[in-house]
């Protein structure tokens, strides 16, 4: 009999790789794992809001990742800064600011390493409720948007002479990414969320023979890893998220052995 505990961390870590495929493999294909970063650097920043507003905490995280993906946005348009000197400010200073925040409040105590590296042990059903709602509302917008998103993924230019919103797209997309991240936070934690969208979604790559494939591929490797890292974390009493990613590379080094799919 699976302790009530396994069971909401497996259901919450199964729901987390089924969202996390399909949004890894964009970011996989629009290069922007260091975005996927950010975010999750940013976080801690939320973290801090909710107790400062007594919030939930994962409404904070939600609401600064919005925000911060709102913000570049906009500084992307302006092109002020290359894109990867910007993401670079706005990770290592939002979560600057939100450990000198935490600092000030003397009377909460924060479990930094539960933030940092995930605690999927500890996974509630207010959790469970928030990875599934706001999930799959994600997942909902993804499929939405999916043929003009991969059309601008192919060729913006061309998108765009065809019709597409590419700014709206653009926008709405990043917003979903970050939805994706704050969901993602109590399985692995701030330090590895980008792992869990980018190793599963690289690794399906080599096996996919078109787009959809890919994300459904990547959900499943997710799924996989999951399930391995908690039976390892399980069974040698190693931390579970980053036991799931270390299940998640194994995987990927597995199939740099297997043969690539014919394109």
């Amino acid at each position: 009999m699976i302790d009530d505990f396994l069971l909401r961390a497996l259901i919450g870590g199964l729901g987390v790789a089924l969202i996390a495929g399909p949004f890894g493999s964009f970011v996989v294909w629009r290069r922007l794992a260091y975005f996927g970063d950010t975010l999750a650097h940013s976080a801690l920043l939320g973290v801090a809001l909710g107790f400062l507003l007594q919030l939930n905490l994962t409404l904070g995280i939600l609401v600064v990742c919005q925000v911060l993906a709102l913000l570049l946005f906009f500084s992307q348009k302006q092109r002020l800064l290359a894109s990867d000197t910007l993401l670079g400010i706005l990770s290592h200073g939002a979560l600057s600011l939100g450990l000198v925040a935490l600092a000030f409040m003397e009377d909460v105590r924060v479990d930094l390493v539960a933030y940092l590296f995930g605690d999927i042990l500890s996974i509630s059903n207010s959790d469970l409720n928030w990875i599934f709602a706001g999930g799959g509302l994600a997942l909902v917008g993804l499929i939405l948007m999916w043929k003009p998103l991969l059309a601008i993924t192919i060729h913006e230019d061309l998108a765009r002479v065809e019709g597409v919103a590419v700014d709206r797209i653009n926008y709405s997309f990043l917003a979903l990414i970050a939805l994706t991240v704050a969901v993602m936070m109590k399985v692995v934690g701030l330090l590895l969320v980008t792992s869990l969208l980018i190793i599963p979604a690289a690794t399906a790559r080599r096996f996919a023979s078109n787009p959809e494939m890919m994300a459904v591929t990547a959900s499943f490797i997710g799924c996989l890893a999951v399930i391995g890292g908690l039976y390892g974390s399980y069974t040698w009493d190693t931390p579970a998220g980053p036991s799931i990613v270390v299940a998640a590379c194994l995987i990927f080094i597995l199939s740099l052995i297997l043969p690539r799919v014919a394109k």
